[in-house]
């Protein structure tokens, strides 16, 4: 525990630190004794009088992050205060990376009971600050702030926990705790930003936090707990009273529908304690612009499709938003306490602690959600909040500088979100030339190579960095080189199978889009030994490659028939296996796709009288490295190979079905051969396709049965995508990675003016306001489309979409 920073009594003191120690990773574990060890963690003399601290916790935090989870958690439950709001934080952190790196059902269990355990015991720790008149005091943040960290972290992998559920219920749960600890790091944050605009000159050094360390008393802090903050919460008055009425009315819906047990497992709070909205109570700031003004979505409920911006939480019609909590965000002109460690502002080990956490956790938030996509926009209302995409990143950005548990978790989400989430984009900003160390737009490629250096000398065990080196290399077109690196992390096995698992998943991933369809297919089927997530997916894609060595092999080939028994084997146990996962009560969207897919093929050769794997459409695999974005990551040899993979189903002397085929199968095959001359730079090309095989098809043609109806939206989208893609050059030239320019053959020819006639009709080169005015048009199209197959996996593209485009009408040169 945290307590006695002030007294002149050593137990006490040694007892605060053997409980922050968890938090602090070690720079070389050598080096001893343990004060030696935190001076040089933090830097500063004020630390060098002897702390006789205990080496379980730092042991404990390094096994973390080098995949060693068990050993992590045996230091932890073995530790000097295993009962300490700090140790149990730890061991709920151990769960979580469990339950989210494999979704077992037994794991994610147990991860929220020991969350629920932290959240108790945080939640207690911090009353009993409030009452210890000899607690530690920081300069910058109120009373018991490292138990309020605590237990809004409890909170927020609680909620990730909870959204990862089966359970419908559980997963609107989550997004409540997500609110909960919303308000407490926002007050965290409101307190830096308070003590800043303290500074004079911006000086820090009068007000560092040592000057408190060294204090032996000092006078009582006026702030009040974390959520209250004394004078600004007293100002926040009837709104906070209005929002916490909101949210009551709404738990209490909720709770009505969850039985007791699930009741006892999320409840905190002391039976006699009903001042604890106290803990939540923070000031907030409501901006009307960032309201959202429309839903579309639809979600899937025992089989019975609801609106649900229609719809209420208690299944009720919602008529209005009224009884929604407020939206709310931090004012514009919000500073970021951007200090680095060695800085006198962190002199302090519980400051530190205190920073680092609530910069990782806000950071994490903003950034998952500005992520919604826009079929899942009324979640922004039961959250109450808007992600702030740049802001979280730099939140992000800033906790990754601290060589602690948050540092290196700072450091995972943001490799994981640029080589993850920014991989998966298209419409994209443009990294900043003038501030490339800051820089966190775009794909920041330098900065990212930096960071995965750092953290491969902080943690060089871990194979989490080597599965995000190999990402870095597809996110550069270096597909080889991604496999080798996955190739070489798998013959030193993780000791922890869920790292094992994501290794392999991430090889058949690269093997896919290297087209190396043997590696692919073994790779997958080694994933359903490792993982019990989507067995599905797994037999579907592996089935899809032996439909396309199938196609590769000669007539007279001895092993074509082999490819074809394995592809139909392998296609029709995806079906077998949907539906054994859920996803907020919903089967998993993959396993929906899957099994219609099937299901289409398997009528067609009823129909067709042929056999199942001559019946199967335009290239499955093609499609998946689609809803992959694997174009993005290949070079121009494995593009051209794409074109040839998606030419033979049109092929007159390559598939004797194609004259059969309705329109929907023509336009897959249409929108992917679209998306492949989009990634060549053949930009002319890729519209013309579009715009004959895919934008003049009547909507009706594309849906009902067992048709794919993603396409039109899609095409819509990528429209976008070529708009924007072209703001910077006219007619049918483009500039390459190198800056060069140089003309792609396509449908424009030069006019005797010089400008370039297309096949609209117009005459010119349009200018960059016009190209992205076009795109905006493309886009906001694709956003309002109503619901379609794997449109939340579609909508993750348009949301970032949405958001680059809002940034340069902003004002922001992207």
């Amino acid at each position: 525990m945290l307590r006695g920073w002030l007294r002149d009594k050593r137990g006490e003191l040694n007892a605060s630190i053997h409980s922050l120690d968890i938090l602090a990773e070690p720079q070389n574990t050598n080096r001893a004794p343990q004060s030696k060890l935190l001076c040089e963690v933090f830097h500063h003399p004020a630390l060098s009088y002897e702390f006789p601290t205990s080496h379980v916790g730092n042991v404990a935090a390094n096994h973390i992050m080098n995949d060693d989870l068990q050993a992590a958690q045996d230091g932890l439950a073995h530790g000097p205060d295993p009962n300490s709001s700090f140790h149990k934080l730890g061991l709920g952190m151990v769960a979580f990376l469990r339950a989210t790196l494999g979704f077992e059902p037994e794991i994610m269990r147990e991860a929220s009971d020991r969350l629920a355990d932290a959240e108790v015991t945080a939640s207690a720790d911090h009353r009993k600050a409030q009452r210890d008149s000899n607690v530690y005091r920081s300069a910058i943040y109120p009373l018991g702030s490292e138990f309020a960290l605590c237990h809004a972290q409890s909170q927020l992998m609680s909620a990730v926990v909870g959204v990862l559920n089966e359970s419908l219920t559980e997963g609107i749960r989550g997004f409540y705790k997500l609110r909960k600890a919303f308000v407490t790091l926002n007050a965290i944050l409101v307190a830096e930003n308070k003590y800043m605009r303290g500074l004079p000159g911006q000086s820090l050094q009068s007000r560092s936090s040592v000057d408190t360390l060294r204090s032996a008393r000092s006078a009582r802090s006026t702030n009040a707990v974390p959520g209250g903050f004394g004078d600004e919460s007293a100002r926040a008055g009837k709104q906070e009273k209005t929002l916490l009425d909101g949210m009551r009315q709404h738990e209490a819906r909720i709770a009505a529908t969850v039985n007791t047990k699930a009741e006892h497992q999320y409840q905190i709070r002391d039976e006699d304690e009903d001042a604890d909205d106290d803990f939540y109570d923070a000031e907030e700031f409501y901006d009307e612009k960032q309201k959202t003004e429309t839903y579309t979505g639809h979600i899937e409920i025992d089989g019975v499709i609801k609106d649900l911006a229609k719809s209420s939480i208690d299944g009720g019609t919602m008529t209005d938003d009224e009884d929604l909590p407020i939206p709310t965000t931090l004012p514009p002109d919000h500073q970021i306490l951007d200090h680095d460690p060695d800085s006198d502002v962190f002199a302090n080990p519980i400051d530190v602690f205190i920073h680092s956490g609530a910069n990782l956790c806000f950071g994490l938030l903003l950034v998952m959600i500005s992520m919604i996509p826009p079929a899942f926009g009324k979640l922004l209302f039961i959250i109450g909040f808007h992600g702030d995409r740049d802001r979280g990143l730099r939140l992000l950005w800033q906790a990754s500088k601290f060589h602690n548990i948050n540092g290196a978790m700072a450091g995972l989400a943001l490799l994981g979100f640029y080589h993850a989430v920014v991989g998966f984009a298209d419409i994209l900003p443009e990294p900043s030339t003038t501030e490339p160390s800051n820089n966190v737009q775009g794909y920041p490629k330098q900065r990212c190579e930096a960071l995965l250096q750092d953290m491969r000398i902080r943690h060089p065990k871990s194979h989490l960095w080597l599965l995000e080196e190999a990402r870095m290399q597809a996110m550069n077109r270096r597909l080889s080189a991604a496999l080798s690196i996955l190739e070489s992390s798998s013959k030193s096995k993780s000791p922890l199978k869920q790292v094992e698992a994501l290794n392999m998943f991430e090889k058949g991933l690269n093997a896919m889009y290297s087209h190396d369809y043997p590696l692919c297919a073994d790779s997958f089927l080694r994933c359903v030994k490792l993982n019990n997530w989507s067995h599905s997916l797994y037999y579907y894609i592996a089935g899809a490659a032996h439909v396309e060595m199938y196609r590769h092999c000669a007539p007279q080939d001895a092993e074509r028939e082999k490819h074809a028994e394995k592809a139909t084997e392998y296609l029709r146990l995806a079906p077998k296996h949907a539906g054994k996962k859920k996803f907020m009560a919903r089967k998993l969207p993959f396993d929906v796709f899957a099994t219609r897919k099937v299901r289409k093929w398997e009528q067609r050769s009823l129909d067709w009288d042929l056999r199942f794997v001559d019946c199967v459409g335009v290239s499955p695999l093609e499609e998946m490295i689609f809803f992959w974005n694997g174009y993005r990551r290949m070079d121009d040899a494995q593009l051209h190979a794409s074109l040839d993979n998606l030419a033979w189903s049109d092929r007159v002397h390559g598939n004797s079905t194609w004259g059969r085929e309705e329109s929907d199968e023509r336009a897959v095959l249409a929108v992917l051969r679209a998306i492949t001359l989009r990634n060549l730079r053949r930009w002319d090309d890729a519209v013309e396709v579009l715009r004959k095989d895919v934008l003049t098809l009547d909507r009706g043609e594309l849906k009902g049965g067992l048709r794919d109806d993603w396409t039109a939206p899609v095409a819509h989208y990528e429209m976008g995508v070529v708009c924007w893609m072209r703001r910077h050059e006219g007619g049918g030239s483009t500039k390459d990675e190198g800056g060069s320019t140089r003309h792609e053959g396509g449908s424009s020819t030069e006019d005797e003016g010089g400008g370039s006639t297309n096949k609209d009709g117009g005459s010119g080169e349009k200018t960059e306001e016009e190209w992205v005015r076009e795109c905006e048009g493309w886009i906001e199209k694709a956003a309002k489309w109503e619901s379609y197959e794997l449109d939340a996996r579609v909508g993750l593209k348009i949301a970032t979409a949405q958001d680059t485009l809002q940034k340069y009408r902003e004002g922001t040169r992207v």
